[in-house]
């Protein structure tokens, strides 16, 4: 918890409590459902948690934006910014339900009303979003398949609408074809060696109707 306050000072007492709550959530429903490596559960607030949060750093999503966390898998980056920003609406996808099952278990323990999930794959979501959140589940232009007409017209950032990706390693190959992606160091955040390598992506997605 520590880490999170010394990346992020200003938080509530309300987030402060479900941040720390988090972690016996997670430890509790992993011993049932394994969704998180052991190794990870030991460092979820490193490995995750904060992981998780450096799309925030990026952008400071406005009250009332739309964001699909595409591939949730345990709930990440989904839930740690359901909790940062209460007043935006999450929706969490995920094609594996017995993860769900976890995500919905950490949800309700943490009362996070902001968050609804759905079992499906993301082709089959008809809604659009401000932004598609995710962390590396497929290479860049499979993801962008996916979620070919989920992106909202409507622009409330300065920031643009569009993809926000979490994903490690050299990106040159696979954003070759996607002059508009800017790449964020999150070691430029983040002083810990585990952020390295690690980046966040934003790619603008245009409206397509």
């Amino acid at each position: 918890m520590e880490l999170i306050l010394k990346y992020f000072p200003n938080l509530t007492q309300d987030q402060i409590e479900k941040f720390t709550k988090l972690e016996a959530l997670y430890q509790d429903w992993n011993l049932k459902i394994n969704v998180v490596s052991r190794k990870d559960i030991d460092e979820l607030y490193l490995r995750h948690v904060l992981h998780s949060l450096a799309i925030a750093k990026v952008i400071d999503f406005k009250d009332d934006a739309s964001i699909m966390d595409v591939g949730t898998g345990g709930g990440f980056p989904g839930i740690p910014l359901a909790i940062l920003y209460p007043e935006c609406n999450f929706h969490l996808v995920d094609s594996i339900a017995k993860k769900l099952k976890v995500v919905n278990e950490v949800v309700e323990g943490l009362g996070l009303e902001n968050v609804k999930t759905t079992h499906c794959r993301v082709e089959e979501i008809k809604e659009t979003y401000d932004f598609i959140i995710s962390r590396a589940v497929a290479a860049m232009p499979t993801f962008v398949h996916w979620i070919k007409g989920r992106v909202s017209k409507h622009q409330e950032h300065d920031v643009k609408n569009g993809i926000l990706y979490l994903k490690g390693g050299d990106l040159d190959e696979e954003l070759q074809d996607y002059r508009t992606a800017t790449i964020y160091n999150i070691s430029d955040f983040y002083s810990e060696d585990f952020y390295e390598t690690k980046k966040v992506v934003h790619l603008p997605i245009k409206y397509k109707g």
